[in-house]
């Protein structure tokens, strides 16, 4: 796979990753800053690099296996993987402003 066709894929797993939410926040995981980084391997493999708002977050299983079945739905995707992962810990600076907003935090 060549680099455009790896940007293309990232391209369409961000837009996926912005149909992900956490059940208890009314905004999705990407806008949250909780996408830490994306890996796209030359076989089509997709790795995320991921946390949570919180370490015992009772929607991690649901939202992990959501975001699993939504990019391994995009067309050129042969597997996902992801990692959850709490270092650096997640703050509210990670958030988009879009996000900000949307939780009245500005």
């Amino acid at each position: 796979m060549d680099i455009n066709s790896k940007l293309l894929l990232e391209e369409r797993v961000v837009k996926i990753l912005k149909t992900v939410y956490d059940p208890e926040i009314p905004v999705n995981v990407y806008d949250l800053g909780l996408i830490y980084g994306i890996d796209v391997s030359d076989s089509g493999n997709v790795k995320i690099d991921m946390t949570l708002t919180a370490p015992n977050c009772p929607a991690s299983d649901f939202i992990v296996e959501d975001i699993r079945m939504k990019v391994e739905s995009i067309e050129g995707v042969t597997g996902a993987d992801v990692n959850i992962v709490f270092e650096p810990e997640w703050t509210q600076d990670m958030m988009t402003e879009e996000a900000k907003l949307e939780l009245g935090l500005l």
